[in-house]
């Protein structure tokens, strides 16, 4: 939420190109900027995946093939995109057939009692909207979760919770573990076909290796 932007994730589009998709890196305001407020950056997240839903075809993509990622803050907003109402946005509810969610937070009342709280501010409601793990009912898509076992306790246990919830409400969900992978290693791993993320992409999007 505080650091990094779209120009820095350009990586994994080679991976993606290759296996015959096309890749946009979305860019949204940092925390500070938007005064502590995580909706603002949801709806920056929302309003762009719409862009590119409506646009798609424009530049050869398939708007009818729309997957979508994040990892850390990412992870966390892809969460909160996946539980949209799309018509809002003037897109189909099943606008979006998957979403790969990478070391992210899904429910925000730990991050609310962490050090976050001194510069994320938190209200009950921004609490609520912005845990991807209380509107499972709003899944429509199935999703890969993700975390390495180098990471930070929470964004292990947060990734394993969001999986669990996901499937015990019946939706699809594949959860993946991946050994000895630390948090920007996790990251980095999206770029690479045989790496946790890249893999899980490619299986989610049902694509080969190019």
């Amino acid at each position: 939420w505080q650091t990094g932007a779209a120009k820095d994730y350009g990586f994994p589009a080679e991976l993606f190109v290759n296996a015959g998709a096309h890749f946009v890196a979305l860019d949204f305001i940092d925390i500070k900027t938007a005064v502590g407020d995580l909706g603002v950056m949801a709806d920056q997240v929302r309003r762009a995946m719409a862009w590119v839903c409506k646009n798609a075809a424009s530049f050869g993509g398939d708007p009818g093939r729309i997957y979508i990622g994040g990892h850390s803050s990412g992870g966390h907003l892809c969460g909160v995109a996946l539980i949209t109402d799309w018509p809002d946005y003037g897109l189909l509810e099943t606008a979006v057939k998957g979403g790969l969610c990478m070391s992210g937070m899904y429910e925000m009342e730990p991050v609310r009692l962490s050090w976050r709280r001194e510069y994320v501010h938190f209200t009950d409601q921004m609490a609520d909207a912005m845990s991807a793990q209380r509107h499972i009912d709003k899944l429509r898509a199935p999703i890969t979760v993700t975390y390495g076992t180098f990471e930070t306790p929470d964004f292990q246990r947060q990734s394993r919770d969001f999986a669990a919830a996901v499937k015990a409400a019946g939706k699809p969900v594949e959860l993946v573990e991946a050994p000895n992978y630390a948090h920007l290693e996790m990251a980095e791993s999206l770029g690479n076909p045989y790496g946790p993320n890249g893999r899980a992409a490619l299986a989610l999007m049902r694509l080969g290796l190019g």
